[in-house]
């Protein structure tokens, strides 16, 4: 925890646990015993599989010495109930940045976005590198004042190169790698590794078009509806665990250059939302779908 993390006593609790009475008395007891000043409250019960999801913003005054030993005997009183409870607990600071990583191969809407969105402080993100198998963004990549890596790739390649990604995630400390269009299928270990801390954005139809030009397919078969998906990574391709998703109404007007840059748009919308969800700490994994607390 930095020194303006201190300052500041703000945090974030996660939580998640079979259901129970008692569960939001046992924490709010914790946090009123310690002085906490609860800023935002978000709750989830899930019926079908009988479980509990939580989300507390509050404040934590200093007391008798500093913000982070006040934090210190919260962490012991909650850890002491997530054991009463079974809970899976977490507990950040606010005001701390998250640092992220971006991969990108040549289309570069999302990247650009993310990194207006993280220099204008508009996404509590710190984009410590860029990752691409191209060099064509390094230039944009570097105005942002951003570490480009050039990270070429081929079958042969691969393994070398996703080595090469974990050393940069592992040297720069980030806690989240976003795929913001990154045109290369990640290994079933490298998924692996990165579990619960990699997002992905593909374009979605209704019906879905894989493969070469999705457009042009969804052009040719006349689709309504255009949109994009944003979910964690995981070993099966574009059928990760779901964050966000975005639709767009189209017609027999558009060409495929129109329902492309539609669908750019929602791809856009959909990613930043997610980054921004992840981010805060909103989202909770649930075997193969998630918990988003907003």
């Amino acid at each position: 925890m930095t020194s303006a993390d201190a300052a500041s006593g703000s945090y974030v609790l996660t939580l998640h646990c079979d259901d129970r009475p008692g569960i939001v008395a046992g924490i709010s007891r914790v946090l009123s015993d310690h002085g906490c000043n609860v800023t935002e409250s978000k709750t989830f019960e899930d019926a079908v599989h009988g479980t509990f999801f939580a989300r507390f913003a509050f404040t934590v005054p200093a007391a008798d010495g500093t913000t982070a030993d006040a934090e210190a005997a919260l962490r012991t009183d909650l850890d002491a109930a997530a054991a009463e409870f079974g809970m899976t607990l977490g507990l950040w600071p606010l005001s701390r940045r998250m640092p992220v990583v971006l991969m990108v191969s040549k289309w570069v809407h999302c990247l650009r976005d993310l990194l207006y969105r993280a220099q204008s402080g508009h996404l509590p993100i710190d984009v410590v590198a860029v990752v691409s198998n191209h060099e064509d963004h390094r230039s944009l990549v570097e105005w942002h004042g951003v570490p480009f890596h050039h990270v070429p790739i081929t079958p042969d390649t691969k393994p070398a190169a996703e080595a090469r990604l974990l050393e940069i995630v592992e040297e720069t400390g980030a806690e989240l790698v976003v795929l913001a269009r990154y045109m290369q299928v990640l290994s079933e270990g490298l998924t692996e590794r990165l579990e619960g801390r990699c997002i992905n954005i593909h374009h979605s139809f209704l019906p879905s078009f894989k493969g070469a030009k999705p457009y042009h397919q969804a052009f040719e078969r006349g689709v309504k509806m255009v949109g994009a998906t944003a979910h964690y990574v995981n070993s099966d391709l574009d059928e990760g665990p779901i964050i966000t998703q975005r639709v767009a109404s189209v017609d027999h007007s558009y060409s495929p250059a129109d329902l492309q840059r539609h669908g750019q748009d929602a791809e856009v919308a959909a990613l930043t939302d997610a980054v921004k969800m992840h981010a805060e700490h909103r989202i909770i994994l649930q075997g193969g779908r998630t918990v988003v607390l907003r």
